[in-house]
């Protein structure tokens, strides 16, 4: 028997794979998104996201994307980077195969051309190109940056033919600065805040109503504990409550109050008002 068993869950609340079902609208990520529609439905060319770890950031980049795809007025793709080792040239060729480029070849004075017929072709087809790049932190190149200030130099008359949005942890902004005239492009820039006690608390009882959990699993004094241990931040909300629930469902207990909250926290070596 499992907890999702125990408490009858229709499969996990907390898991920290980032999955829009689970996208939980609090003002600060409602705020977020109306931002970065804004900057990519007037095309302005360059936005950037910045937050700590675990802060929802991912959630919220493949949300948008998500509302991207959804619209059908937008050619969108979201490229993760997964380590700093990558090219100028491999990461523009990614990004011509994710707007659609079938051949753009190998090299730079082959993928530039390419990919610039086909910016014009989702132009004038009456669309607009977004390019998401999470962890963008993990780019490092000044090389990098000089060829998104290149990208964002293709425009028609009145707007840019690419939106580039750069979402990643706060060196981000230190990374983009070692091409100031890019840096200067900036159209958008804010920080992802951490959520609010009050937001916690709703972002508890979200996640579970998404897997129709029973209101109360969460008492409200565990709920304030969870906040105190996590300050807002989701990753370590949806670790603590993950193994709240474990822990609930060993010892039999129906509902995870603020004993079994505090009891999790030591476990994982967490005090209240401890971001780490």
């Amino acid at each position: 028997m499992s907890y999702e068993s125990f408490f009858k869950l229709k499969g996990q609340p907390f898991s920290n794979a980032p999955e829009p079902r689970f996208f939980y609208e609090s003002r600060q990520h409602a705020e977020a998104l109306i931002r970065m529609m804004h900057c990519i439905n007037t095309m302005k060319g360059l936005a950037v996201m910045l937050g700590e770890l675990g802060c929802g950031k991912t959630l919220l980049a493949r949300k948008l994307l998500e509302n991207l795809e959804n619209d059908g007025n937008f050619e969108a793709s979201l490229l993760v980077i997964i380590h700093s080792e990558i090219t100028a040239e491999w990461l523009l060729r990614k990004i011509a195969l994710q707007l659609g480029v079938e051949d753009p070849g190998e090299k730079k004075a082959e993928i530039l051309p390419a990919l610039c017929e086909r910016l014009m072709d989702i132009h004038e087809a009456g669309k607009k190109a977004v390019v998401i790049i999470d962890e963008a932190n993990m780019l490092v190149s000044r090389g990098i940056f000089e060829e998104f200030r290149g990208l964002l130099n293709l425009e028609v008359p009145g707007q840019k033919l690419l939106s580039i949005v750069l979402v990643g942890l706060p060196e981000l902004e230190q990374n983009i600065a070692l091409d100031p005239p890019l840096r200067q492009r900036i159209a958008l820039k804010f920080v992802l805040p951490s959520l609010k006690e009050e937001d916690v608390v709703e972002y508890i009882h979200h996640r579970m109503n998404t897997v129709e959990g029973e209101a109360g699993i969460f008492s409200s004094g565990a709920c304030r504990k969870v906040y105190q241990y996590s300050q807002g931040i989701p990753r370590l909300i949806n670790t603590i409550c993950d193994n709240a629930l474990l822990e609930s469902f060993l010892i039999k207990k129906e509902t995870v109050d603020e004993e079994v909250i505090v009891g999790v926290g030591n476990d994982l070596g967490l005090t209240a008002g401890d971001k780490a």
